[in-house]
């Protein structure tokens, strides 16, 4: 047998897909990104999910807030990271949207692997309790007889609760005041002081909802929502406009297939606990479960079916 120097030894394993050492994974702590603010929805999802991943793979996963940038900015962070699995972010939708109406220096398709669908954002329109607008349709009056007068928050320009807003624009002829936050907990801030009219976004506002702080207009969802059964959905006041905002987990391109089967079933193990589905419940979500290929074949298709309804809305580059 012919001898192997350590040299041809070490350029044999590297040219495998699943080397010993990777075997081994995970040999450090893993960094996750979330792309919202700390304290919001997502923030808490994620913690929930990195503590029970942490104790599947025997190492601790620190999730860290990179908001910015339409909840963009920390997918785009790992896309330079080794691909090797201690590096991941949650990918939310408008990554999908982002490059349509910005210059940015990655792909959504190429620049990542996609490992596991986890959770859809469902969109309401709220106002406070002490609101003049007790109906969806004496807001969307008003935004026509005062037009820009009243001002909205949302998460960020080309979100879906900016999308939404548009589409209910488009749809009535009224007109409103786009205020962008980064998340949840600022758009509520900017209602409870006043300078925003109303919030049409992902529901941060549930808690406030069920105190009676906030009052639920209308959700952007197919149907009504078991939560608010009394709600009525923007469909059922004549209006086709349903918000969409799944997310999942993403890694840097190029990870090989154990790995992400690895951190796919850790992800999906964590999904599964009971816990997960009352915190879902708690945030007024739905479960959004892909495995790698049903996500990436999702993400291929809303990518490429998405652009004429953003220049309809004007979040095309040059529309």
């Amino acid at each position: 047998m012919r001898n192997l120097t350590r040299r041809s030894l070490v350029a044999a394993a590297a040219s495998l897909p699943w080397t010993a050492a990777q075997a081994r994974y995970p040999e450090k702590p893993i960094l996750y990104l979330c792309p919202l603010p700390a304290g919001g929805l997502l923030d808490s999802h994620m913690r929930f999910l990195a503590e029970r991943v942490s104790k599947t793979l025997g190492q601790q996963v620190l999730v860290d807030c990179k908001p910015g940038a339409t909840a963009t900015l920390a997918a785009a962070s790992i896309v330079h990271a080794k691909p090797d699995g201690h590096s991941l972010a949650t990918m939310m939708v408008t990554s999908l949207r982002f490059p349509y109406s910005n210059d940015v220096s990655w792909h959504p398709l190429r620049d990542f692997t996609y490992i596991i669908g986890l959770s859809n954002v469902v969109i309401g329109i709220v106002v406070r309790a002490d609101s003049p607008y007790r109906t969806v349709e004496e807001l969307i009056d008003a935004g026509r007889t005062s037009p820009e007068k009243l001002n909205y928050a949302t998460s960020g320009l080309g979100g879906t609760g900016h999308l939404t807003a548009l589409q209910i624009e488009q749809a009535t002829g009224s007109h409103f005041t786009h205020v962008p936050f980064k998340g949840g907990p600022e758009s509520l801030q900017g209602l409870f002081g006043g300078y925003i009219d109303f919030m049409c976004d992902g529901a941060a506002w549930a808690p406030m909802v069920d105190s009676g702080k906030l009052r639920l207009l209308a959700m952007a969802t197919e149907t009504r929502m078991h939560r608010y059964p009394q709600v009525p959905t923007l469909r059922e006041r004549g209006l086709d406009v349903v918000g969409w905002s799944p997310y999942g987990v993403v890694g840097p391109k190029a990870m090989a297939p154990e790995l992400v089967g690895t951190i796919h079933d850790a992800f999906k193990a964590a999904s599964d606990d009971p816990g997960n589905a009352a915190l879902l419940e708690r945030f007024v979500q739905e479960p959004w479960y892909r495995d790698p290929a049903a996500y990436r074949q999702w993400a291929e298709q809303y990518y490429a079916t998405i652009e004429p309804t953003l220049a309809k809305a004007g979040l095309v580059k040059g529309s």
